[in-house]
């Protein structure tokens, strides 16, 4: 499967359920997910983990 199936099949999810309040929180651990993985190795990381 290609990650573009998988966000259309979440997309389609959400349309056909109406779970509009999934969108939040899906938006809220996407950030956090690329915050953490920019962090990893840069010098940036104290800074970001001094977030949490």
């Amino acid at each position: 499967m290609s990650k573009l199936s998988i966000l259309s099949e979440l997309w389609d999810f959400l349309k056909v359920r109406k779970k509009w309040w999934l969108v939040p929180i899906i938006f809220f651990l996407l950030i956090i997910g690329i915050m953490l993985f920019l962090a990893e190795g840069s010098a940036v990381a104290p800074f970001i983990y001094t977030l949490f």
